[in-house]
């Protein structure tokens, strides 16, 4: 078989399987989350009940939601300073067999805005930037905390939805440390225990020396990986220890870890649909959900896939053709593989990647782009996935009772002026920092100068880096600096914005839903649970994200694209 046949496989497989975990995880969630009992409950229950002592909370306590953001904003801001106050004393703390010195102050803020965030935007190189405490104390934490954040408000906007005539969306507490005792660390766990099996490196001890074939003397770096690779990928983090993250062999060595980590990266994304179809009494609703996700994948996954086996043109012309085609990726995956990691990192808010972006073609850069700036509702973060798809949700059963002349609902409940201005509040505010923030680096001299590339794809970079922070991706084009003062403040503070701009809005949007009382369906009713309607939410996603983006699309990526059809590369 050719290796085209070998790339449908394996799509087919990796459909396969996140489609049978979905039930399976998503089953498990509802579980944890409505408090039934679980075979983990002997052992975790108590460890549960320690930490609210610990805090001094209550974890049963009924919050609204606004004490369920306040919670919230209250809890991340705390880790932003842990993480920064951590980075600035390195220097003198332990674990730091390399010596490595304190962190500046700005790449020490734009990295604590980054892991808090879920973004894991790297604006420097782990190996010669972090120690083993700051990799384990402050970034492997967040790595939990962050994606516990995101399932605690998943699941806040479902209980919005499944509550009648409540004043609460639960307790803020009980969903985070339920995210991380239940879901993220012993499924993390099994994880790193397969990774280490296949050759991730897990350890504490130095850097090794070595004398290369020329006689040199190189520095092996080598860290605790595997822990921090497993819920780097199970919680679309992203941030990886070393600088070329999911492509060096220390940290994704062979197939199956690659095939693994795509998975994991989808899969509580994924199983979420399900949770909530659970815990709203109508498995219906969420496989509607998933099959408008899976529709976008698939076609982004194709887009990708197609641009990257026609390659450059130019190159063809010289008859360098073939092998050509995998410059920028890992001979180990060759094209399918990079093209089904970039597809997975970027539908989900995962920074992770297997292969270089920024040597994408300018197609397939498209397509990372435009993943992003839908809200990576392909599936995707842990828990911003779901919520991202249900604001599009709340606009497109909008759009349908107009069409009918009908008060829009979904799931017994009116969609009114109130949910519909949130609803658009959070879907426009990543557009409005991406487009922003790309039109201000492109005007200054403090934005221009850090690019690498001339022409549009020197753009292309500019817009990659505002669109992966305002959706807290962390995946880069890697020809733009981003380590000047300039973008890593600015990059920082967008990344802030970006999460906690589109988490109130959900949350405000819970706490309404779930003190309306249910209506039943009546003959104007549009049913939310086919296939007509995966179909109209998946539309509705793919139209509002190209009226957004499209200009800002046009004079990078699609222009680059018809230059290079004309014979010019940049």
């Amino acid at each position: 078989m050719g290796n085209a046949t070998w790339d449908l496989i394996e799509v087919a497989a990796f459909v396969i399987t996140l489609t049978a975990l979905t039930p399976l995880l998503g089953g498990y969630m509802a579980r944890v989350f409505s408090g039934e009992k679980t075979l983990l409950d002997p052992v975790l229950r108590p460890v549960e009940q320690w930490f609210y002592r610990l805090a001094g909370v209550d974890g049963h306590q009924e919050m609204t939601w606004k004490q369920y953001a306040r919670a919230l904003l209250a809890f991340n801001a705390l880790g932003l300073v842990a993480v920064y106050l951590i980075q600035r004393m390195q220097g003198v703390l332990p674990f730091n067999p390399e010596h490595l010195p304190a962190v500046s102050p700005a790449i020490a803020f734009n990295t604590a805005a980054s892991f808090v965030t879920n973004t894991n935007w790297q604006a420097y190189a782990g190996e010669t930037t972090m120690s083993y405490l700051t990799q384990m104390a402050a970034l492997t934490v967040q790595n939990f905390l962050s994606a516990a954040t995101g399932i605690a408000v998943a699941i806040a906007f479902i209980r919005g939805l499944a509550r009648r005539n409540a004043d609460g969306i639960g307790n803020f507490w009980f969903d985070l440390t339920r995210s991380v005792l239940w879901i993220l660390l012993p499924f993390s766990f099994l994880l790193a225990l397969v990774l280490v099996s296949q050759g991730v490196v897990q350890t504490f001890a130095p850097y090794h020396t070595v004398t290369t074939l020329e006689g040199e003397i190189q520095r092996i770096a080598v860290a605790p990986a595997a822990s921090q690779e497993a819920i780097k990928v199970l919680g679309t983090n992203g941030g990886g220890i070393f600088n070329a993250n999911s492509s060096h062999p220390f940290e994704n060595p062979t197939p199956l870890t690659n095939f693994l980590e795509m998975v994991a990266i989808l899969s509580i994304g994924a199983g979420l649909t399900y949770t909530l179809g659970k815990m709203v009494g109508d498995t219906r609703q969420g496989w509607v959900l998933y099959g408008a996700m899976l529709i976008i994948f698939l076609a982004a996954f194709a887009l990708i896939y197609q641009s990257e086996m026609v390659g450059n043109p130019q190159l063809a012309a010289l008859g360098l053709t073939g092998p050509t085609a995998l410059e920028g990726k890992e001979i180990r995956f060759g094209i399918g593989s990079t093209a089904l990691f970039a597809t997975v990192t970027t539908a989900a808010s995962c920074g992770a990647v297997n292969g270089m972006h920024d040597s994408l073609t300018p197609l397939g850069g498209l397509v990372t782009l435009t993943l992003m700036m839908l809200g990576e509702v392909a599936f995707g973060g842990a828990g911003s996935g779901l919520y991202g798809i249900l604001l599009f949700v709340i606009v497109t059963v909008f759009i349908v009772g107009l069409m009918v002349g009908r008060t829009p609902e979904y799931l017994g409940k009116k969609i009114e002026p109130f949910e519909m201005k949130m609803a658009t509040i959070g879907v426009l505010i990543p557009g409005v920092l991406i487009l922003i923030g790309t039109a201000v680096a492109a005007v200054l001299p403090a934005g221009t100068g850090s690019i690498l590339n001339p022409g549009p794809h020197g753009l292309s970079e500019i817009l990659y880096a505002f669109t992966s922070t305002a959706a807290n991706n962390g995946s880069a084009f890697a020809g733009l600096d981003s380590t000047t003062p300039f973008y890593t403040l600015y990059l920082g503070i967008q990344m802030i914005l970006g999460r906690f701009g589109v988490i109130l809005p959900v949350l405000a949007i819970a706490g309404h839903m779930a003190a309306k009382k249910a209506v039943p369906a009546g003959p104007g009713t549009f049913p939310t649970t086919g296939v007509l309607f995966a179909a109209l939410l998946a539309g509705v996603i793919i139209l509002v994200g190209a009226l957004t983006f499209l200009p800002a699309l046009a004079l990078g990526p699609i222009v680059e694209h018809l230059l290079m059809w004309a014979g010019r590369a940049f």
